[in-house]
C-alpha cells in the first residue's frame, strides 16, 4: 500500500498503516470497530531537499543553530536527519545580514541534515518569511496567531484563527523560494472543532505542502493532546538524567556511585557499546554509569555524554515505532513497551496515555487480548454478546 504527493521541494510517501481487524462482518465490523479498530499510525518518507526522512520521527531542538552537547557529526551519527533551529533567536543573532553573507544555517552550522524553523512569532508575515528564506531552512511556517487552547473566550479563538488564515496569506505572497522550501500552513481553532474544521478547509484550498497542527501546548487535558517535548532529551541530560526504556536513571544518585554496567546494556550509542578490543573501530566507548555519576555534577562532559546517549534513544525508540507499523504490529509493539516501562504494573502508567490509546483501540490494562492487537474469534463473540449483539458469526 502506497500513498504519494509532490510538491517543488518535497515528496511525501506512505508506506504502511496499522491495519484493521476485519474478523467480523461488515455490519458487526461497524458496530465494533472502536474497539478492534487500530491506531491509525503510519510509517512514512518525507524526501526534503537535504535527503529523505522516515517518518515518524522525533525532532531534537538547536534553537541557536546547536544542539546543546553535540556536534553536528555527533548529532548525524545518531540517524538524525531533520533538527528544528528557532526563527526569533537566529534573527537576534547571528542575525539576518550575517546569514545571508554565510549561505543560511546550513553552512553556518555545519549541518548537512534537514532543517525545519518555527514563524519566529512577533514579527510581521513578510519579516518571517524573508528571514526564514535568508535561513534555508528545508521546512518553514507560516506565522499564526496563538492564543491558549484552554481560553473560554471563543469570540479570541475564532478571532486567532481567521487571523491566521490572512497571515497564511501574506506568508504565500512573501515566500521567495517555494522550489527548494516548503512552508507548512498551521491549523488553529482551539479545541473547537467546528473552528477547526473551518481552518481546515480554508487552508487546504491554498495548497501547501503540509500542514501543521498548531496550539496544542497551552495546558489542554494531555488526552486530548499528542505533544512530544523536544528539548526534553538535551535538558534533562544537563541534570545528569539517562533516559531507558525502563523509566529514567538519575546518574547523580549516590547508588550509581560504584555501578559499572553500562547506562543501557541494550542500547547502541556511542556511550554504551563496549570498547572494540581489537582496535577495529567498530566499537564505542564503553562508559558506565559510575563515570557519569562522577562527572554529571562538576563535568560539562557528563552532559555531554548524556546527551549523546539521551537522543540516540530517542531516535532509537522512533525507529523501533517505525518498523512495528511497517510489519504490523504495532499493538503489539505499545503494550510490550508499556509493560516494560511501568514493570507490567499498568496502574503506574500515565492516565493520559492508558486513555488516548484506549481511544484508538490499544487497551494496556485488558487482559487476555492478542498481541496483535485483533482479538481472536472467541474474545470478539464475547464482545458481541456483552453488546447484546446475536448474530456474531
Amino acid at each position: 500500500m502506497t500513498t504519494r504527493f509532490e510538491s517543488p521541494a518535497l515528496t511525501f510517501e506512505i508506506v504502511a498503516k496499522c491495519s484493521v481487524s476485519l474478523a467480523l462482518s461488515f455490519r458487526l465490523f461497524q458496530i465494533l470497530y472502536a474497539r478492534v479498530a487500530t491506531t491509525k499510525a503510519r510509517a512514512s518518507i518525507l524526501t526534503l531537499p537535504h535527503g529523505p526522512v522516515s517518518l515518524p520521527i522525533f525532532q531534537p531542538v538547536a534553537t541557536q543553530a546547536s544542539l546543546k552537547g553535540l556536534t553536528p557529526e555527533q548529532l548525524a551519527q545518531t540517524g538524525c536527519n531533520l533538527c528544528l533551529n528557532n526563527t526569533y533567536h537566529l534573527g537576534l543573532k547571528p542575525g539576518q545580514d550575517v546569514l545571508e553573507k554565510i549561505g543560511g544555517a546550513h553552512k553556518l552550522q555545519g549541518w548537512k541534515g534537514n532543517i525545519l524553523t518555527d514563524s519566529g512569532g512577533l514579527l510581521t508575515p513578510e519579516h518571517s518569511i524573508s528571514l526564514q528564506n535568508t535561513i534555508g531552512s528545508d521546512i518553514i511556517m507560516q506565522l499564526d496567531d496563538v492564543i491558549a487552547t484552554t481560553s473560554p473566550d471563543r469570540a479570541r479563538m475564532e478571532e486567532a484563527m481567521y487571523r491566521s488564515i490572512r497571515w497564511l496569506d501574506r506568508c504565500i505572497a512573501a515566500h521567495k523560494h517555494p522550489d527548494r522550501q516548503n512552508l507548512f500552513c498551521i491549523i488553529q481553532g482551539g479545541l473547537d472543532l467546528d473552528l477547526r474544521k473551518k481552518c481546515c478547509e480554508e487552508m487546504a484550498r491554498r495548497e501547501t505542502p503540509g500542514v501543521a497542527i498548531g496550539g496544542l501546548s497551552g495546558g489542554e487535558d494531555k488526552e486530548r493532546a499528542d505533544m512530544f517535548d523536544c528539548v526534553w532529551p538535551t535538558r534533562t541530560a544537563r541534570f545528569g538524567n539517562a533516559i531507558t526504556s525502563a523509566g529514567n536513571l538519575n546518574l547523580r544518585h549516590a547508588t550509581f556511585a560504584s555501578d559499572f554496567r553500562p547506562i543501557e546494556a541494550t542500547c547502541g550509542c556511542p556511550c554504551c557499546r563496549p570498547e572494540d578490543p581489537d582496535g577495529g573501530g567498530g566499537g564505542g566507548l564503553g562508559i558506565t554509569r559510575a563515570y557519569i555519576h562522577h562527572v554529571a555534577a562538576k563535568e560539562t562532559v557528563g552532559a555531554h555524554l548524556l546527551t549523546m546517549h539521551n537522543v540516540h534513544h530517542l531516535l532509537a525508540l522512533m525507529r523501533r515505532i517505525r518498523a512495528a507499523i511497517v510489519e504490523d504490529r504495532y499493538p503489539a509493539f505499545l503494550r510490550d513497551f508499556f509493560a516494560q516501562r511501568y514493570d507490567d504494573q499498568m496502574e503506574k502508567a500515565p492516565r493520559w496515555a492508558v486513555t488516548a490509546l484506549k481511544g484508538v483501540g490499544v487497551d494496556l490494562v485488558a487482559a487476555g487480548e492478542e498481541e496483535d492487537g485483533n482479538e481472536g474469534g472467541e474474545g470478539i463473540a464475547q464482545e458481541v454478546e456483552r453488546l447484546g449483539v446475536e448474530d456474531a458469526r
